[in-house]
């Protein structure tokens, strides 16, 4: 029951949006029956990062949620399960939690986090970042121009066989590695293929200029080295830590602000 009240939810929240500027021209990115999910909806959904994070089959994917919720919401409609009470109580909660959230995501987008607070969060919880630097097991197709790699990384990105991309696209002899380096390391001669492998998940697909042309990246696996990792090595990580303290901060602080200017509060 409450995870039916969540898609109810989520669907009425996409329907809503994708009306709401019925004036615009829009793209339409899904439908089901006379509900029509817009593009411009859908992309409200995501930050930039998030986003541009995202491949064409990622996006598939979240494309499909929504015809499954909204499949599932009508359903729902259909057997006057929205009618009950306890259904209309937990999406009343439910909005409001979004608002919540959404006032939170506001103040945290204007949090900047400058280099030398990352360095002395560093410095203070150095005992909680320590490990070794890891060794990517990567492979690599080389292509001389740049429009013919991007549209590699996207055929990639939609589903194209890695192995069977390396034959027939790379202007290097693949010979019978088929573009696989084996692991590369910080301090190798292939580090800069360690450089960027560090930035991107294992599986996922990149590509990068060097050598006239331009590589177009993965990595299988990783391997610890027996070099120790450093502050740069754990930025993201520390990142991530305190924009989760500041959240914290930022809502304990909403609070406090709140109840000190709303004195109609009362508990029975």
């Amino acid at each position: 029951m409450k995870r039916l009240c969540y898609l109810i939810l989520l669907v009425a929240l996409l329907v809503t949006l994708s009306c709401k500027k019925e004036k615009e021209a829009v793209t339409p990115a899904a439908q089901v029956g006379s509900q029509i999910l817009s593009l411009q909806s859908f992309r409200a959904n995501f930050s930039d990062e998030q986003w541009n994070a995202m491949d064409a089959s990622q996006r598939k994917k979240y494309l499909e949620d929504w015809v499954n919720l909204t499949l599932l919401a009508n359903e729902a409609d259909a057997l006057g399960l929205s009618d009950d009470l306890a259904i209309k109580l937990k999406m009343e909660n439910a909005v409001k939690k979004v608002k919540a959230n959404a006032l939170i995501a506001n103040r945290l987008s204007n949090i900047h986090i400058a280099e030398d607070e990352l360095f002395n969060y560093y410095r203070l919880y150095q005992a909680e970042f320590k490990g070794k630097l890891l060794e990517y097991n990567v492979q690599r197709i080389y292509i001389k121009d740049q429009n013919a790699a991007r549209e590699l990384v996207n055929r990639l990105k939609g589903g194209l066989d890695f192995d069977e991309a390396v034959l027939t696209y790379s202007s290097e002899d693949p010979g019978i590695t088929l573009g696989k380096m084996g692991f590369v390391s910080a301090t190798g001669a292939d580090s800069l293929f360690w450089m960027q492998a560090r930035k991107i998940k294992e599986g996922e697909i990149s590509y990068f200029a060097a050598d006239d042309g331009f590589y177009i990246i993965r990595y299988t696996g990783t391997q610890e080295s027996n070099q120790d990792a450093g502050f740069e090595d754990f930025k993201s990580q520390i990142r991530e830590r305190i924009l989760a303290e500041r959240h914290q901060q930022i809502y304990q602080d909403l609070l406090r602000q709140l109840k000190n200017k709303n004195h109609d509060i009362y508990y029975y």
